[in-house]
């Protein structure tokens, strides 16, 4: 061991007395992958901590240069906390790594990051080859949330025969799953779990409980209270069970101790600070407000342009749920919406946009749709016909360039390349680039018409069969 590291050993271990620090965080970064083992003296002296966060939008994410993510705020503070002891020569930048929640503790184990900081709980046999830190937040209990106006529910018992939407690696599938084998012995329905979208995470799917597109969801009890800031049709049945309280801890390789150790001391003084809601109220108020598409009338809607919508979509191999859902977003499916610039009809498409495309009469629903599925088509084979996106992508980032234009976006995937992001995807990894860039509006285009499809998608046999005469 040399004598540089043996020194920033030291003083790791050594100093205890906390100091102003200045260092800003570099923002969400990806870096490439480190398959040898790194313990704090290597990862002090390469000057870079990769710290593996949740790419949900309530765990990590700036919006135009202000922090909004929870763990955002918690790293930070472990930035300042080590530069203020090791010093200027050795300071050291901290570089998130977002990854959907299942996917942090394999990256741990194969060296793309140093911390997994999930912000969340996590099912133990997901994560028993790690080491976990002291508690990040302690006794968080797991709450039953559905929207305000539906039947409320005081027992787990009372959730028998009904469906409950989870995200990928939620730990509540776990305490569903005990609850279901108390059910079993009394002969009664089990819990249904709807795992949901991978392009979805725990806020998307709170938004859609608020909407009354899923009827409920479980989630950590400390996020149900931060989005219902925001989301205020939102109800928590407090007085149903679900499991013990846990902690939400963060994560470190086995072969880490001295890390573990540093983290631990970090999180013994760690106090959030009092403000670090006031940048996510002011940003997401008035961003998280989708609809149901599926209601009374919205159905009555969708049936009078079916038709269209699928002879178009056919004719230019999109899925006609897809025009279904952006003419949902941009007029409620409401033929006679104007909107700015000249923008009207279902599309809200523009003349000169649909004079690009060979449509000259635009005021015609027939007319309307053609336009804006022939222009979707056009941004989808000259910029994003790359077989390295899936289809999912591929849509995401043909709304994006819709919203905001192609050149724009291709120069956003450009930058999500540049700073290891996966520049392929547009959920949680190039979106971030647009966050910060121009912030929520483009984010949250491509967040509703994703959520207006997957809400048509999980009824498409009954919106496809054809009525009876």
């Amino acid at each position: 061991m040399t004598a540089r590291i043996l020194l920033t050993l030291l003083l790791v271990i050594g100093l205890l007395i906390a100091g102003p620090a200045t260092a800003r965080l570099a923002g969400p970064q990806q870096t490439s992958s480190h398959s040898q083992p790194r313990d704090f003296p290597q990862i002090s002296s390469a000057k870079v901590l990769r710290v593996l966060v949740n790419q949900s939008r309530n765990s990590s994410g700036e919006v135009k240069g202000e922090p909004v993510g929870i763990e955002y705020h918690r790293v930070r503070a472990l930035e300042h906390y080590l530069n203020a002891r090791l010093g200027e020569k050795h300071r050291l930048q901290v570089k998130l790594v977002p990854k959907a929640k299942g996917q942090l503790p394999g990256a741990l184990l194969r060296g793309e990051g140093d911390i997994a900081a999930p912000g969340e709980l996590f099912d133990p046999a997901l994560v028993h080859q790690l080491v976990a830190s002291d508690p990040v937040v302690d006794r968080v209990s797991l709450v039953l949330v559905g929207r305000k106006g539906a039947r409320s529910v005081a027992r787990a018992e009372q959730l028998s025969g009904r469906t409950v939407a989870l995200i990928s690696a939620s730990a509540a599938g776990v305490a569903i799953e005990a609850v279901n084998r108390q059910l079993a012995l009394r002969k009664r329905a089990p819990i249904k779990i709807e795992w949901v979208d991978p392009t979805l995470a725990v806020e998307d799917v709170l938004e859609m409980v608020q909407a009354g597109i899923y009827p409920l969801t479980v989630v950590e009890r400390p996020i149900a209270e931060r989005w219902q800031r925001v989301m205020p049709k939102l109800r928590l049945d407090t007085r149903v069970k679900l499991g013990e309280p846990q902690a939400v801890r963060w994560y470190v390789r086995r072969d880490a101790p001295v890390l573990e150790q540093t983290l631990n001391r970090f999180l013994a003084t760690y106090r959030a600070p009092e403000n670090q809601n006031a940048a996510f109220e002011r940003i997401y108020r008035r961003q998280y407000r989708v609809h149901n598409p599926l209601a009374r009338q919205e159905r009555q809607r969708l049936e009078a342009v079916r038709s269209v919508l699928q002879r178009h979509g056919e004719a230019q191999s999109i899925d006609w749920l897809n025009l279904a859902a952006l003419a949902y977003k941009e007029s409620t499916l409401n033929p006679q919406a104007r909107g700015g610039g000249g923008a009207h009809g279902l599309m809200q498409i523009t003349p000169s946009a649909a004079q690009r495309v060979g449509v000259n009469n635009t005021a015609t629903v027939d007319g309307n749709v053609q336009a804006g599925a022939r222009y979707l088509a056009l941004i989808r084979r000259k910029f994003f016909a790359s077989p390295a996106l899936n289809d999912r992508e591929r849509m995401a980032f043909t709304l994006a360039a819709y919203n905001l234009g192609p050149e724009r976006v291709q120069a956003m995937r450009a930058e999500a390349r540049r700073r290891g992001l996966n520049g392929n995807q547009w959920f949680f990894q190039t979106e971030r680039v647009a966050m910060e860039q121009v912030g929520m509006g483009p984010v949250n285009f491509v967040n509703s018409v994703n959520k207006y499809y997957l809400a048509y998608n999980r009824e498409r046999l009954a919106l496809e069969r054809t009525r009876q005469r």
